[in-house]
């Protein structure tokens, strides 16, 4: 079983999502049962953490990040040495290489 790591940001995130679905959309029982949705995926991957996609096949990047979709949402991760890493969880919409890397020369992306 792989030990859980999630980043400052990725609990930003967590708690940016809760936000706006429950004070933007006035409905703070989706943003309660999407994070509870959202939680469950990670917490998965303890055990298998090899269950995500890896970010390489979608986009033209060489990296060891992999992706869960868990509704609109896109859970960043990477593993190894017994430890799952969760990076960053975003809007399946936004420009998530930009967010992951930075500025990347247009030829490493697709």
């Amino acid at each position: 079983m792989y030990k859980l790591k999630i980043s400052p940001e990725a609990k930003d995130d967590l708690a940016e999502i809760k936000s706006y679905i429950s004070q933007e959309l006035c409905n703070p029982q989706a943003a309660v049962n999407l994070i509870s949705k959202i939680t469950k995926k990670i917490r998965g991957l303890s055990e298998h953490p090899g269950i995500g996609a890896p970010l390489s096949s979608v986009v033209d990047i060489q990296t060891d990040y992999r992706f869960l979709v868990c509704t609109n949402y896109l859970i960043f991760y990477r593993y190894e040495d017994g430890f799952v890493f969760v990076s960053r969880i975003l809007y399946g919409k936004r420009n998530y290489t930009r967010i992951l890397f930075g500025n990347l020369p247009e030829d490493e992306e697709k």
